[in-house]
């Protein structure tokens, strides 16, 4: 366990040492699923921290995740959330939206980070102070926590999406293209939360549901805010 809490922190530790106070870790959840959001998560550390994760979110079971997600911002510097919808996805395409999100996770920190240690996603306003390497969730601890955070928030705002929108499955699939939610989309049609883009949506007819949810990325976006405050509101 302590050989893995040194690999864990070895790129913080090596940053930290050259002057970078705060270093942010940043990973999204929600590039592949057929509907709902990007989100991003930016986590922050003090240099004394006691590793406590050392895998990548999808490997945990979701129980475990919670944990973890109620530790991290309890002994967290700080932690920043973004967002990007689905109607970005489809203007922008799915990796501009994705650097958008983690844009806004940043600015969303109540600090300004020194540098960003990220799971290989590029941000070019970060361009000098920032370290893309590939399964940065394995490698760095605080990528790691941000990947958990990130996708924690996702699922939960996946749950309640669900309750607007009945028989897709989106409380299970979280929007990625199961068979089962492939199925529905043909038989029910796509809803307004569905990425028009993608190649598994395009082509299907549109369903119901527009009167379920926002139809401008601001009240979108509003809501997904609303959502992150109701999961850290509970026990």
């Amino acid at each position: 366990m302590d050989d893995q809490k040194e690999v864990i922190l070895q790129i913080e530790r090596s940053l930290w040492k050259k002057g970078y106070s705060l270093v942010a870790g940043v990973d999204e959840a929600g590039r592949g699923p057929l509907a709902g959001p990007v989100v991003a998560a930016a986590v922050i550390f003090p240099k004394g921290v006691s590793p406590f994760l050392f895998k990548d979110s999808k490997k945990i079971p979701p129980s475990q995740r919670l944990t973890l997600f109620k530790r991290i911002y309890s002994e967290a510097l700080a932690v920043g959330i973004g967002f990007a919808d689905s109607i970005e996805v489809d203007e922008l395409n799915v990796y501009r939206a994705t650097i958008l999100a983690a844009e806004r996770a940043i600015s969303s920190l109540p600090v300004e980070p020194d540098f960003l240690i990220t799971d290989y996603l590029k941000i070019p306003s970060f361009s000098n102070k920032i370290l893309p390497i590939p399964k940065g969730d394995e490698r760095s601890f605080s990528c790691a926590c941000a990947s958990v955070v990130a996708k924690v928030v996702r699922d939960f705002i996946m749950e309640e999406l669900s309750k607007l929108f009945p028989g897709y499955g989106l409380e299970k699939n979280k929007g990625y293209p199961t068979r089962a939610h492939c199925e529905a989309i043909k038989e029910n049609g796509f809803t307004p939360i569905h990425r028009r883009s993608f190649e598994k949506v395009k082509g299907e007819r549109e369903g119901g549901g527009g009167d379920c949810f926002p139809a401008s990325t601001e009240e979108r976006l509003l809501y997904y805010s609303q959502k992150l405050h109701e999961l850290l509101r509970r026990d």
